[in-house]
């Protein structure tokens, strides 16, 4: 049994960490769901020596905050993915679980009980470790293509009011190009080179292809969640462009 990193937490150890490699220390937040059916499955799962998964914190439907890896440790949370370049992202991270189930079941909202405690819990690692709002991250934003949580039913508008992540709300603006599959040339490669600016793992080719059209969907589920097509707008350009120089 360890004393838990943030004081309103219980404590449930994981077997399933090991040392963050390199002496590297946390400088980003992961936010993921666990897409399982309840809160308790997915803590027995995370706990299960045969699942080879874990986090740090998992927190609760109705807001319980459950430690199960010290931070000071390399949870198994986030797989392969990357940031601003780095992978391993496990070694440079702390993975908080929410409990929902998903996608697969539509998707359910988020509690606001449940909000409030991610907030808590995530202000306090912020304000511990120095992470910055930029560095508030989705799950889906390291591993575009591979994840999609916590999905666009999250509320990030809502944490970065509060103080936690980073966050840039606009009015839709009309007209314009809009970029999509097949298109190419400087529009394209201005809009690779910003979201790979940005943080996401994108190859600068100039063509609007599936990789590209991949990441853009999931800048969107997490910065214009009420219009996750895929295609770039002049509305997500500018979110992106906002979110940049803020």
């Amino acid at each position: 049994m360890f004393e838990p990193d943030f004081s309103g937490a219980e404590v449930c150890p994981s077997p399933n960490f090991g040392g963050r490699r390199d002496g590297q220390k946390p400088d980003a937040l992961i936010l993921h769901y666990t897409g399982m059916e309840t809160g308790e499955s997915a803590q027995d799962w995370l706990c299960a020596p045969e699942s080879e998964v874990s986090s740090h914190y998992l927190v609760h439907e109705d807001g319980r905050i459950v430690q199960m890896v010290r931070e000071a440790d390399r949870a198994w949370h986030a797989g392969r993915g990357s940031w601003q370049g780095r992978d391993d992202v496990n070694s440079w991270s702390i993975g908080i679980e929410i409990a929902n189930a998903g996608h697969p079941q539509n998707l359910p909202d988020f509690p606001e009980v449940q909000i409030k405690a991610v907030l808590e819990l995530g202000l306090d690692i912020c304000r511990r470790h120095g992470i910055l709002a930029k560095r508030v991250l989705a799950h889906s934003d390291i591993a575009p293509g591979r994840k999609v949580d916590p999905g666009e039913k999250f509320p990030w508008e809502q944490l970065a009011a509060a103080g936690l992540g980073h966050f840039v709300a606009i009015a839709p603006i009309p007209g314009g190009r809009v970029l999509g599959s097949d298109d190419g040339g400087p529009a394209v490669l201005a809009l690779q080179r910003l979201l790979q600016r940005y943080g996401y793992g994108i190859a600068i080719t100039g063509i609007y292809d599936r990789q590209t059209q991949t990441v853009v969907r999931e800048f969107q589920r997490h910065f214009r969640p009420l219009e996750v097509s895929g295609l770039a707008d002049v509305t997500t350009c500018e979110i992106l462009r906002k979110l940049l120089y803020n």
